[in-house]
């Protein structure tokens, strides 16, 4: 048989004269502010008035970036989360977005300043952000802090995260994408927990592996979200 008898038959042509419906297109965000306008300070008069397109929640529709960033800062986790940076890793904007949407304490950059900020969707305009140049830095600062490092990463001696209880206050450290945590960050942590996989593939990347440990952290530790 020939290529084109496998190949599918096309969809039929609509009928002439008959009317095509197209997908309406979904609206993001809210238009502008319906009738008289709050006066509670925590609203933007800009947003009021031209509507509010951003990617939030819609208890905070219409506020000021930084009367959410003081809500946020009133309620957040104990955990903190930490990323090794010495490639311009592609994945830290997801654990940045990740860390907003399961609000750690504050994300740590381990190595180079400079990280992709489109993977975060702009969540890092409300989440603190910490750099760190080397891993003793970051140790220093750990230690001050009074945190244990929580090393995941599939090692051999990592314990199954599945069995094991994270600390209320901890620092979760992801390695970098490949290799994974260098050899100066899991002799820096307390416990090195690994995320149990089924399939054939080695590894998951480290913006998977970040929320995975995240809500893990979220179900042991966090009560209900928000209304």
């Amino acid at each position: 048989m020939t290529a084109e008898e496998f190949a599918p038959a096309p969809p039929p042509a609509p009928a002439a004269g008959a009317a095509t419906v197209d997908e309406p297109e979904l609206a993001v965000g809210v238009g502008p502010w319906p009738g008289a306008w709050p006066t509670d300070p925590h609203y933007d008069p800009e947003l009021l008035s031209g509507g509010d397109r951003r990617n939030v929640v819609d208890r905070y529709r219409y506020w000021r970036r930084e009367a959410i960033v003081a809500d946020l800062d009133r309620r957040r986790h104990g955990f903190h989360v930490a990323i090794e940076n010495w490639q311009h890793d592609l994945n830290i904007g997801t654990v940045v977005r990740n860390a907003n949407a399961f609000l750690a304490a504050e994300v740590h950059i381990v190595g180079l300043r400079r990280w992709n900020r489109r993977g975060a969707m702009v969540t890092d305009r409300y989440q603190h952000v910490r750099h760190h140049p080397t891993i003793e830095e970051f140790t220093a600062w750990a230690a001050a802090a009074a945190l244990p490092v929580i090393g995941i990463d599939n090692l051999p001696g990592s314990r199954p995260m599945e069995s094991e209880r994270l600390p209320r206050e901890c620092v979760l450290l992801f390695g970098q994408e490949g290799p994974g945590l260098s050899a100066a960050a899991r002799a820096a942590c307390a416990a090195l927990f690994s995320i149990a996989q089924y399939g054939s593939t080695r590894s998951i990347n480290a913006g998977v592996a970040s929320g995975i440990a995240m809500h893990s952290w979220i179900r042991e530790h966090a009560g209900p979200p928000p209304g």
